[in-house]
This record gives C-alpha cells, structure tokens and sequence, in this order.
C-alpha cells in the first residue's frame, strides 16, 4: 500500500509532468512572495499536512505557518496558513494542495455533523470503500480528523461477507464456513462481519458459526431494534443503507455499536478554501 509522501509525489507528476508552462513563462525564477489560504465556507478543516507535503516537495524551501490545526471548526475569512518563497513555487504547488485541503475538509466537515448527531448514543460512525480510487488514504484521513472512525481499509484487512458472496457462496452457514476455513488454513488472525438483508437472514446467521459483526443492511427502525435484541453481546451490530443527517440519530438510537455511511466519501461536497497572493517579499 502507498504511503501518502508516494502519492503526493505522483499527483504531482501527474499534475506539472515536463513543467508548469505558465508560471515559468510568467514569473522570474528568483521571485519570491506570500500567500495565505483563506477559509471562505464554515466546517472543519483537514489536510494541513497534506498541503505541507505538497509544497515542500515541490520546494522544500518554502515556509508555512500554521494559523489553525487539523479538526478545528474554521469560520469564513480566518487563515489557516501562511506560505512564503519562491514564487513560482507557491503557483505550481497551489490547486494541488486546495485539492487536498477542499475534499478533505468536506469529508471532515460532514463526519463532525454526523459524529455530532449521534454523540448522545454509544454509536460509533463508520466510513466505507466507497472511496475514489487512489485518494483512498486521504479521504479516510479527512474521516478521522472529522471525529468518526475508519471502517477496514481495503479488502484485505477484514473479511466482509455481502449479499453477493452469500448467493455465490450457496448461502448464510456455507458462507461463513468457508470463511472460517479459509482463515485457519491460511493462519490470518482477521474479523468476520456478515451482512443480514432482514430479520430471516438474521436468524440463519445466528443460526450459524459465530462472526464477530453482523451489518444490519436496510433495515427500519423497528427492525432494527428487534434484530439488537436478538444479537444482544452475540456479535458487533452495524446499521447501513441510505442513512443520512435526518435519520442517523434515530438509527443510532436503536441500539447499533456503529452505523456506516458510504455518502461520507463518494458524495463528497469540498469546503471553499482559497489560496490568495499577499505581495511580494
């Protein structure tokens, strides 16, 4: 797996490849000025040291000062940083490091509203893999600065039993049998979570060999309290599908250790944030 410093380094490639054009047309190599990245839309900030990574790779001579820290509430008009150097450099490194610092700070932003929404319950919220490929790293960094919790990063560190490996597999007991299995041959120390579509497939999961979670997909409040009962310290419990601002309270009232939210990632509104030349030095 990358290391954000690979990723940065390659976004970068991809982004100036033989060289910004414009900037070197336009600004004299010795140049030197300032800028400050300006917040122009209340939330959450996220990606300080994302945007610090950007610059210094492109001109480790550039300076930054930090004005506010990763996981603030930021309002309009406050000035999360100021940088200074190279002029040229500042231009090269600018939409980069907005890129970040925007998405980042949406994803932060609306984890902070929902980790809010939930906090007079035990319920913990989740991400997903709905992630944009590649920026996977990043937007599950921004989720955490948000205040909410990373669910398994990939494929690799969690085995999640879905709807279509269930079918595939011939079904709920096969399914987790196999898993099991697969597990100890292999000597892999990873968690089982298994998803129930309703309260029946509850029951042949309960029915089965024991997982440590068992996602809750779609269900309705009812439901979902009566299949919390059921489970009762059988296993983790896990609400998903279509929960939103105006519905996680209630589904984390009935009773759920976590609630995942793919929106978190794969609908993501960026936070205005602006870069802004102050004068030359």
């Amino acid at each position: 797996m990358h290391n954000y410093q690979e990723l940065i380094a390659q976004a970068i490639e991809e982004d100036i490849a033989e060289g910004d054009h414009t900037t070197l047309a336009c600004i004299p190599a010795n140049a030197e000025g300032k800028a400050n990245l300006i917040v122009k839309e209340e939330g959450v900030l996220a990606g300080m040291k994302i945007a610090k990574e950007v610059f210094h790779q492109i001109n480790p001579e550039l300076k930054i000062t930090e004005f506010i820290e990763d996981g603030e509430e930021v309002k309009v008009g406050e000035i999360a940083f100021e940088i200074s150097g190279s002029s040229a450099s500042i231009l090269s490194g600018e939409r980069l490091a907005l890129n970040y610092m925007q998405r980042m700070s949406g994803i932060a932003t609306h984890s902070r509203r929902l980790v809010k929404l939930t906090a007079h319950t035990n319920c913990k919220i989740l991400d997903s893999r709905k992630t944009t490929p590649n920026n996977r790293l990043f937007e599950k960094m921004a989720v955490e600065i948000g205040g909410a919790q990373n669910h398994r990063f990939g494929l690799y560190d969690m085995m999640m039993i879905k709807d279509n490996h269930i079918d595939y597999a011939g079904g709920i007991p096969t399914a987790i049998s196999k898993c099991k299995a697969y597990l100890k041959e292999n000597e892999l120390d990873l968690k089982i979570e298994i998803e129930a579509r309703n309260l029946s497939e509850l029951e042949e999961i309960l029915a089965s060999d024991q997982v440590d979670r068992i996602m809750l997909d779609n269900f309705n409040y009812a439901d979902l309290r009566k299949a919390v009962e059921l489970i009762g310290d059988y296993a983790e419990t896990e609400a998903s599908g279509g929960i939103t601002e105006a519905t996680v309270a209630k589904y984390a009232e009935c009773g759920v250790d976590f609630i995942s939210v793919g929106a978190l990632t794969h609908q993501i509104y960026s936070l205005d944030l602006s870069l802004k030349a102050i004068g030359n030095g």
